[in-house]
C-alpha cells in the first residue's frame, strides 16, 4: 500500500516528464523488493506558486513523500530509500544541468490501524500466460 506523492514547481515542466518519471519511480519501487506491486501508487502534484532561496523564479524543487504501512525493517526502508533516491537523482540529472533544483525525499509509516483500506486491483491484474 505504498503512495508515492511527487510535488514539484510547475517550472520543472520545461524540462522534466512527470509521467515517465511517475513510472520509473513505480519500477524503482518494485526492483526494491520491499513494496507490493499491486499497491504501488505513484502520482505528482504540480505547485504553481511558490517562493525558493532568494526568490529567483527560476528556481525548482521536487519532493517525493512515500508513505507505506508499518511494520518493515528499518535497514530494508533506509536501503529502498537511498535506491529510490538514486534513481530519482539519475533521472533528474539532465535537468538539473539546465537549472537549479532543491530535491528531497522522505520515507514514512502510516499507521495501520489508523488507515483501513479496501480495492480490487489484484482481482484486476493481469495474469500471466
Amino acid at each position: 500500500m505504498p503512495h508515492f506523492s511527487i510535488e514539484y514547481s510547475a517550472n520543472l515542466e520545461a524540462h522534466v516528464d512527470m509521467a515517465e518519471l511517475c513510472d520509473v519511480l513505480r519500477l524503482t519501487a518494485i526492483e526494491t523488493g520491499l513494496f507490493p506491486m499491486p499497491g504501488i501508487r505513484v502520482r505528482a502534484f504540480k505547485a504553481d506558486h511558490v517562493s525558493i532561496a532568494d526568490g529567483n523564479p527560476d528556481h525548482a524543487f521536487l519532493d517525493l513523500s512515500i508513505r507505506l504501512r508499518e511494520g518493515r525493517e528499518q535497514q530494508a526502508k533506509e536501503t529502498a530509500t537511498q535506491h529510490i533516491f538514486e534513481a530519482l537523482k539519475a533521472f533528474l540529472a539532465p535537468a538539473m544541468t539546465k537549472q537549479s533544483i532543491a530535491l528531497s525525499i522522505e520515507m514514512r509509516d502510516i499507521d495501520a490501524s489508523l488507515s483501513p483500506k479496501a480495492g480490487n486491483i489484484r482481482d484486476h491484474l493481469k495474469k500471466d500466460a
